[in-house]
């Protein structure tokens, strides 16, 4: 199992260049000739999928809604090892998104954190993202200023009081570092700058720019913990941006989970890399791509419901959306 763990940069033995020290980093680049044909078929995707849930009814598009955040939220925590009750999670969500649904329960301040969390990144989408907000989401993440049973440093950039900031693996006496984030000394300089550039205009795609939020930060890896969810929430955010919409049918941190070896091989691979980003958003666009296929799951859910229940709250002209039998396998 892969986790965040403060040690001593004297305990290992590996001595390498990671993406952050390289001269001019932040200059990411990529080749556009192999990315072009996939960001334009999951552009096409991303297009077609909005259109289609659009022509559900209220009461359908609103349960799809439901589903999908709660998959989103259950699985970002689940990559990190943490297991949310699926109910409170539920719950907590559809208060705040004030959908009407049977059965609710109480949740754990802990659930409705990180549904706080994922609801303002994907709910507030065109708001500025800032360091008071991001402070506001970690806060949120750990209401008991712990994580486990470690005191964190909550709201606030991390220090190396304890040691310089190491993903590592392993049991204690013969880790094996992953990685090394920047020093703290470098970390409002380097959030300052991220921040600046995700609020600014670019002509990078949005989907692109997704991606490379995602890699940025959890390369700088600002908190204590926590990095993996915020930066999966930006991701997100991103995306919203990239569509206009605070309405969510797909979840990347579900497709996430189910390559989470892939995943953390791939960042790793890119953190020890060059500058040149092409295999990290090659990796994101077919992810994305496969995230999509999830959508047929909560779809297929939802109508299944409806119809045990009857479809009450079906209006008469809702009906499930016909499939595009000249698109691959009905791919979205």
């Amino acid at each position: 199992m892969r986790r965040i763990r403060f040690i001593y940069a004297a305990e290992s033995a590996d001595i390498m260049t990671y993406i952050h020290q390289h001269d001019n980093w932040p200059d990411f680049r990529w080749n556009a000739e192999p990315l072009g044909s996939k960001l334009a078929a999951v552009r096409h995707r991303q297009g077609r999928l909005i259109g289609r849930m659009e022509s559900l009814g209220f009461s359908l598009r609103e349960e799809a809604i439901l589903q999908t955040l709660t998959e989103d939220v259950i699985q970002s925590s689940e990559i990190e090892g943490e297991h949310l009750d699926r109910e409170q999670v539920r719950s907590s969500i559809a208060r705040r998104l004030g959908i009407d649904v049977a059965g609710l329960v109480a949740s754990d301040r802990n659930v409705e954190g990180v549904v706080e969390m994922m609801l303002d990144a994907t709910q507030r989408f065109a708001e500025p993202l800032t360091a008071d907000r991001l402070f506001g989401w970690h806060a949120a993440l750990f209401p008991t200023g712990r994580s486990g049973m470690a005191k964190i440093a909550v709201g606030q950039w991390r220090d190396d009081a304890s040691g310089p900031m190491q993903v590592v693996s392993g049991p204690i006496g013969r880790e094996r570092v992953h990685f090394e984030a920047p020093a703290a000394d470098r970390l409002e300089n380097e959030m300052a700058r991220f921040l600046e550039w995700f609020e600014a205009k670019s002509a990078t795609d949005p989907v692109l720019k997704a991606a490379l939020a995602h890699l940025w930060f959890v390369t700088i890896h600002p908190f204590d913990d926590g990095n993996g969810r915020i930066a999966r929430a930006i991701a997100d955010m991103a995306l919203a941006r990239s569509e206009g919409s605070a309405q969510r049918f797909y979840s990347m941190s579900a497709q996430i989970l189910a390559e989470r070896g892939d995943y953390y091989d791939r960042l790793e691979a890119t953190q020890k890399g060059g500058l040149d980003v092409t295999p990290w958003l090659t990796w994101f666009l077919d992810c994305l791509d496969r995230a999509f296929d999830g959508t047929e799951r909560i779809l297929a859910s939802v109508f299944r419901k409806d119809q045990l229940l009857g479809g009450p709250c079906r209006h008469a002209d809702e009906r499930p959306p016909a499939r595009d039998d000249q698109s691959p396998a009905g791919r979205i």
